[in-house]
């Protein structure tokens, strides 16, 4: 917690907890009763749990058990001395769901994190329930927009991710429609000060898949071909239209996989969508997964 300054505890009052992998420590929070059926909420790049800090004090003030990960290099996380692939984050999420024996999850995805999270739920769908599904992807797209091409490249990319901070510090005014308040924006940055703590979110960055020979196409692929599995969930695309990333282009694929997913598309929200929605977005998500 050493990253967080003392002005952002009211934003992020929770106690950590610790996963270990075999890249480092995974942190993550655990709130509400241990014996309410669990949420488990999955963030992607260059945010990190804090992405889901006003859903998560919802769903306990409505009796919900919340766990939030943050992937190993984000976050509170450890800072690994290696790249974790796709394949890496889906296997770390289900460990930290076997350590703590959550059975019945319903499962919150956000950008990256839904390759992620429903690379998991795809594998054991009887696992979990309700999905919500917002601004993310979890199949291979050439829809890439070119900033984020160009932060791909192997040596200019890395630069500009890591020491110019052209990554997550642009995120917090890119993704979000309205603008961030700089409480907010100082709580998105706080774990990523410095070049060191950004090579992760470089990583997270190089591991995207656009091309059939990278590392990851394959396990992106298999996600994809295995999210018809999981057309019998509730699920809920939740989407900000104004998403420079994410488009209404990627929504509407899941609806194209989900026939009978509900979708609730908020028109001037961006890719933080739960930001820019607000007291509609927050409850829109909160009654879903609490029906």
């Amino acid at each position: 917690m050493d990253c967080i300054p003392e002005s952002l505890r009211t934003l992020w009052p929770y106690t950590p907890c610790w996963h270990q992998t075999d890249a480092g420590r995974m942190h993550y929070v655990d709130l509400g009763p241990r014996d309410a059926r669990p949420v488990l909420l999955v963030h992607g790049n260059p945010s990190w749990g804090f992405l889901w800090r006003n859903l998560a004090a919802e769903l306990v003030a409505r009796g919900r058990r919340v766990i939030i990960p943050d992937h190993v290099g984000m976050g509170l996380s450890d800072r690994p001395g290696r790249i974790i692939r796709l394949a890496d984050r889906i296997r770390h999420l289900r460990e930290l769901c076997d350590k703590l024996n959550l059975q019945d999850i319903d499962l919150g995805v956000h950008d990256w994190g839904g390759a992620i999270g429903l690379g998991l739920a795809s594998e054991q769908p009887q696992r979990f329930g309700r999905l919500l599904v917002t601004n993310t992807a979890a199949f291979p797209s050439n829809n890439i927009p070119f900033r984020i091409r160009l932060c791909r490249l192997p040596v200019i990319g890395r630069f500009l991710v890591e020491h110019l901070d052209g990554f997550a510090w642009p995120a917090t005014w890119m993704a979000s429609s309205d603008g961030l308040p700089a409480s907010v924006r100082a709580g998105f940055l706080a774990p990523y000060a410095t070049a060191a703590r950004r090579h992760a979110v470089a990583d997270f960055v190089a591991d995207i898949p656009l091309e059939k020979d990278h590392p990851t196409y394959a396990t992106l692929q298999k996600v994809s071909e295995q999210l018809p599995q999981l057309s019998q969930h509730s699920i809920l695309l939740l989407w900000g239209a104004r998403d420079f990333c994410f488009t209404p282009h990627f929504h509407d694929i899941f609806q194209k996989i989900w026939l009978h997913a509900q979708s609730c598309v908020f028109e001037s929200a961006g890719h933080y969508v739960l930001e820019d929605a607000g007291e509609k977005g927050l409850k829109k998500a909160a009654d879903f997964l609490t029906a």
